[in-house]
Formats: C-alpha cells, sequence, structure tokens
C-alpha cells in the first residue's frame, strides 16, 4: 500500500484504522461561530466523523500529501499552495493511478476518495496516520516537509498490515504563529476563528470583507501564508524536495494587485485557468486586489480604481470605494 501511494507520487502516506472520530472538538467549533458561513461543515456530521457512514464495510483510511514547497524565494500576493496547477488536480489524478493499483493486488476493492470537497476530515486523519501533528496555527505540520502539504484521504474496505501511530506534537512552547497572525484569528492555539481569517476572507467569502479586517490584505489578495512562513519547521527545512514542476508559479502569480485589478474579465478567467484562485476569479481576485491596494495607499493604482468604482460587483465597487478613500 505504502509503496503504491509513493509510486503514484504522493510525497507522504499514512494508514489508520476506519474509526469513528471524536465529535467534541468539530461540534465546539461551529457552536462558537468560528465557521462563519461555512455551514455545510456541519451538515452530514454522521458521515464526516466515520468513514463506515460514507463507505460501508470501510476498515482502512489512507491519508495522503503532496509537497509544494518550491526553493525560490517568489514574490507575490497569491498564497504559496496556490501560485501553481490546482493541487485538487494533482490529487485525483495521483488517486486515480493509486486506485488502479490497488485494484492489481486486490480486485474487487472498493474506495471512497477526497481532497477537501467531500466529507473526509483529511487533517484529521493525516495526523491520526501519523503525518504529523496539527500545530498552534491549526495546520498539519511534519517533521521533513513542515506544512507546505496538500491533503486527501482514501477509505478502503480492507485492513492492511500494519497501522501508523498518531502524530506527536511537537510544537513545545512555541507560539510565533499566534502572535504573528496579522488579524489574530486564533481564540485559542489550533483553533482557527474562519470570521478573522484572511485564508478565509480573500476565498470563502464572495461579498463584503469587514472593514476591520482590510488592511491586513497589503500584500495579499489570495490566502494567506504568515502562521506558516515563521514556524521554525518551515523555516528550517531548506533540503525539502521541491513539488512536481507543475506546480511551479504561472505569470499571475508574479501580477501585482494594481495588475490584477487591472485585467479584463476575459484574460483574468485565462490566466487564473487551471489554478486553484479560478474559483475566485474574476469578482473575487479584484475585489481582494482594491483591498491590498487600499492597505497599501498605493497611489500609482488610483486610475484603476477610480475605475472601478462604479462597477457592477457590488463587493468590488464597496472594495474600490474603500480603496479610493485610503489613497486620498
Amino acid at each position: 500500500m505504502r509503496a503504491a501511494a509513493l509510486a503514484s507520487r504522493f510525497s507522504l502516506v499514512g494508514l489508520a484504522r476506519a474509526e469513528a472520530l471524536d465529535a467534541g472538538p468539530l461540534r465546539a467549533w461551529l457552536d462558537a461561530g468560528y465557521a462563519a458561513d461555512m455551514s455545510w461543515m456541519g451538515e452530514r456530521m454522521d458521515e464526516r466523523l466515520d468513514p463506515r457512514n460514507v463507505l460501508p464495510g470501510a476498515k482502512t483510511v489512507v491519508a495522503l500529501a503532496i509537497g509544494y514547497r518550491r526553493s525560490e524565494d517568489e514574490r507575490s500576493s497569491i498564497a504559496r499552495y496556490a501560485r501553481g496547477r490546482d493541487y485538487h488536480y494533482a490529487h485525483r489524478d495521483r488517486m486515480k493511478v493509486l486506485r488502479k493499483k490497488m485494484l492489481a493486488f486486490a480486485p474487487g476493492i472498493e474506495t471512497y476518495a477526497c481532497v477537501d470537497t467531500g466529507v473526509a476530515m483529511e487533517k484529521v486523519w493525516a495526523a491520526r496516520s501519523g503525518l504529523g501533528w496539527i500545530g498552534k496555527n491549526g495546520m498539519l505540520i511534519n517533521g521533513a516537509y513542515g506544512s507546505w502539504l496538500t491533503l486527501s484521504v482514501m477509505f478502503l474496505d480492507r485492513e492492511v498490515d500494519a497501522y501508523d501511530e498518531p502524530g506527536v506534537d511537537r510544537c513545545g512552547a512555541c507560539e510565533l504563529c499566534l502572535r504573528a497572525c496579522p488579524t489574530k484569528a486564533f481564540p485559542t492555539p489550533g483553533v482557527v476563528d474562519a470570521r478573522k481569517c484572511l485564508a478565509y476572507q480573500s476565498i470563502e467569502n464572495e461579498g463584503v470583507v469587514p472593514e476591520g479586517l482590510r488592511r491586513a490584505f497589503r500584500g495579499r489578495i489570495f490566502g494567506c501564508d504568515v502562521c506558516q512562513d515563521v514556524c521554525p519547521f518551515n523555516r528550517a527545512n531548506v533540503d525539502v524536495p521541491e513539488g512536481d514542476a507543475r506546480f511551479a508559479p504561472r505569470p499571475l502569480a508574479a501580477r501585482t494587485p494594481a495588475e490584477i485589478a487591472a485585467l479584463p474579465d476575459e484574460e483574468l478567467s485565462r490566466e487564473a485557468a487551471g489554478m486553484a484562485l479560478a474559483r475566485q476569479v474574476p469578482g473575487g481576485l479584484r475585489r481582494n486586489a482594491l483591498y491590498a491596494i487600499g492597505a497599501a495607499r498605493d497611489r500609482d493604482a488610483r486610475p484603476v480604481v477610480e475605475r472601478l468604482v462604479e462597477d457592477d460587483d457590488v463587493a468590488v465597487r464597496d472594495a474600490a470605494q474603500w480603496a479610493l478613500s485610503r489613497i486620498r
């Protein structure tokens, strides 16, 4: 199983028994309102918390990870994971290969695969399968790869010869990530309040971002890497192998917020095709670019901002008006 996963070009693989997860942490997170408007996190709870309710007869959870760290120090307003090819495609392609390999030596095996668009709790299963531990920034951290990993899982209706032990927390007394967060989105270590998180606000929130959070968009228009950038496990691991060449940054990742705000819809959509940030094109990405312009008080971008204060998109129009007030 492990050899097949590695041969399918996954960076890491871990195995855990398919058992029910503790519902406490998820329910507490939802009850506190930390999910913001992601109501789907509270749906299908029986399936979300127990693989056997997704795949009848499930015996094993295979946790899979692909590293995406690159050695070059790229300057970009886009989070590292989203600068190249959409990781969803990479995981799905490789899981198809893995499933074919499993069928070859276990005909009739039943599987369920998920890359964070289904009901599986990938991060929890990755920690339970020994791929790492969930750090104080809420990210899965691996001793060798740091947190520069994208995750997926596969449920199997077969047992394997040996299962992995859960990852051991190695954060210790370090709180660099908690102190570095520009919006103080961690109410307690390991717990993220999506309402304050720039990753949520720049990707999941399709409306107007609360004004109190907009200044934190300086230099950021899609996602946020601050809590990862300061993590010792990320800063020290300079020898981590680079990801697939298809994860290399694409031209859009090098554009400034002003350039992105000025791109016509068709060109913006064309450049974002095949990238994770395509889901926010064109309105969401343009809105975020305007927040970044306003946060930086970029006076050179004034012409494009003035053009967008009458945009048809309510969120874009609001962002442009805010940016213009900052520039003035």
